[in-house]
């Protein structure tokens, strides 16, 4: 068995493809049309394999939508997160959580957010 794709909707898929293509360095593998909706399916840089999947309904509820109290959030490692602070910035994007050690041996995590709220940490582990 393979794990293939997570799938979240997003409200503007614009902001959406900018966000994960721009600054994430994701890339649009696929576009597939159905009766009500865009599928955008992104793959990482790497090409692992799993992928992100955008759902731009053509019916968007104007608030945008709810992330659900069970979900919490997608990961990236990053080589460096000082690169990375200057790219988000130069971006127009913020942290939720600024970079900070977790565990005192110098992997470093921090927070940010999509265009509708979700949750993406960036990790940064030390290579001995």
């Amino acid at each position: 068995m393979k794990f293939l794709h997570s799938m979240i909707r997003v409200k503007d898929i614009d902001a959406s493809l900018r966000f994960y293509t721009e600054l994430l360095n994701m890339k649009v593998e696929k576009k597939k049309r159905l009766e009500d909706c865009e599928l955008y399916f992104l793959n990482d840089e790497e090409n692992s394999g799993a992928q992100l999947e955008l759902t731009y309904n053509d019916e968007t509820p104007e608030e945008g939508y709810k992330c659900g109290n069970a979900f919490g959030h997608f990961a990236f490692s990053v080589t460096s997160l000082d690169e990375f602070t200057e790219k988000l910035h130069s971006l127009g994007y913020e942290y939720l959580y600024e970079p900070f050690d977790l565990n005192g041996k110098g992997t470093k995590i921090a927070f940010i957010q999509d265009p509708d709220g979700n949750e993406i940490e960036m990790i940064e582990k030390v290579v001995w």
